[in-house]
């Protein structure tokens, strides 16, 4: 019996070391399992972290190196080792590849621990995330002016009726948007980085004004400058009646009395006074004020529209972005027409008295927007060659 206790000693102990790689192993399975399924969960929030992070550049403006930096330094501020990250936009893969989205795709092996005795091969793992930016209103006025007071102001007897789009600022004062005096407006909604300030209600289609929204992109940050031409043309002050043709402007406009637009490109440089009993008409124009020279409109004028295709499309009104801080000014009647685009990156726009549009055609897009004239104003411009412009921009992790 002691013999046969002695075997069986024997033999259990032979069973016991025999199976404990097995044992050891199928624990270490159920331990790196664990493991390898939290260091998932850590990947795919870091790339979705990251795809949202290049989401927020995309939404700035910024191209495709800008994007793809921001969301590497992303997912790299995770202290992830051994990760590869890939950035996409618009993605290459999935239900969205659109220009409005962002893919990141990370991957990364893992070192065994238990495991190793099975295999000494890396674990591979593998996120991937799909941020995509949603448009919830378009704009009609927006102004760029990141930190002014007052940034888009209503003011006075002013009264402005937005169809179809609404007024943004990318200001973050806390009156990014100001309503007062007995201004009356009208508009799907009222945007702000910042805050609004309301001296009296405005109608509006969403159910209150939307504060601390993300900024709007300039919609014309990629429009070149045109260049400018040899010779000067000038303008002839005494004609009652002319027709004036396309090219540089090296002295300014003066323009009084009847004048005629021919459709193309005017580079001016100089200022641009349209004055009190002027009738100035125009199709297919673009008005460039180079430098920081300005406009002053003060007559009847009917600028009826910008082209409606090629570089400038949709644009009347373009200020030069590398000029500095000044104002240009839009004081027109109930007959004066100005259609498309009045574009001024670096400049207050004052736009007074009573205008309309051709259909109510009309985008204003400046640093600054003072607003105390009557006017209504219709978004959905696109047979006109106009852009959107997106505001109360949204970004969601999607896949």
């Amino acid at each position: 019996m002691r013999e046969f206790g002695r075997d069986a000693g024997a033999n259990v102990a032979t069973i016991f070391a025999l199976s404990l790689p097995i044992i050891v192993g199928a624990a270490g399975l159920g331990v790196e399992t664990s493991y390898w399924y939290y260091e998932d969960l850590k990947l795919q929030a870091t790339a979705d972290a990251a795809a949202y992070a290049g989401a927020l550049e995309k939404i700035a403006g910024s191209d495709t190196a800008t994007i793809t930096a921001a969301a590497t330094q992303s997912a790299t501020d995770n202290s992830l080792a051994n990760v590869t990250i890939t950035v996409h936009t618009p993605p290459t893969s999935g239900s969205h590849m659109t220009n409005k989205a962002v893919e990141v795709i990370l991957n990364q092996s893992l070192d065994r621990m238990f495991t190793a005795i099975f295999s000494e091969s890396k674990v591979p793992e593998r996120a991937r995330a799909v941020a995509l930016i949603t448009d919830t209103s378009k704009a009609c006025v927006l102004a760029l002016n990141p930190s002014a007071y007052q940034a888009a102001l209503f003011s006075g007897n002013t009264s402005v009726k937005l169809t179809g789009c609404s007024v943004m600022s990318n200001s973050v004062q806390s009156d990014a948007v100001k309503v007062q005096g007995s201004a009356a407006l009208q508009a799907d909604c009222l945007i702000a980085v910042g805050g609004i300030s309301l001296s009296n209600p405005v109608t509006t289609v969403c159910k209150s004004p939307i504060t601390q929204a993300l900024p709007a992109s300039d919609p014309f940050s990629s429009l070149p400058a045109p260049a400018a031409g040899n010779p000067c043309k000038t303008v002839n002050g005494s004609k009652t009646s002319q027709t004036l043709q396309p090219g540089t402007y090296c002295s300014g406009m003066d323009l009084k009395g009847n004048v005629t637009l021919q459709p193309g490109t005017y580079v001016v440089q100089g200022s641009l006074k349209i004055n009190a009993n002027a009738a100035v008409s125009g199709t297919g124009v673009t008005i460039f004020m180079s430098g920081s020279n300005t406009v002053s409109m003060n007559g009847n004028a009917t600028v009826t529209s910008a082209p409606t295709s090629g570089t400038y499309s949709g644009v009347l009104f373009y200020g030069d972005r590398t000029g500095t801080s000044t104002s240009s000014t839009f004081n027109g009647t109930a007959s004066s027409l100005l259609t498309d685009a009045i574009y001024f990156p670096k400049q207050q726009v004052n736009y007074l008295g009573n205008f309309s549009g051709s259909g109510g055609w009309t985008q204003v897009v400046a640093d600054k927007i003072q607003w105390s004239g009557s006017t209504t104003i219709k978004q959905n411009c696109s047979s006109l060659g106009m852009k959107d412009i997106p505001s109360a921009q949204s970004v969601a992790i999607v896949e």
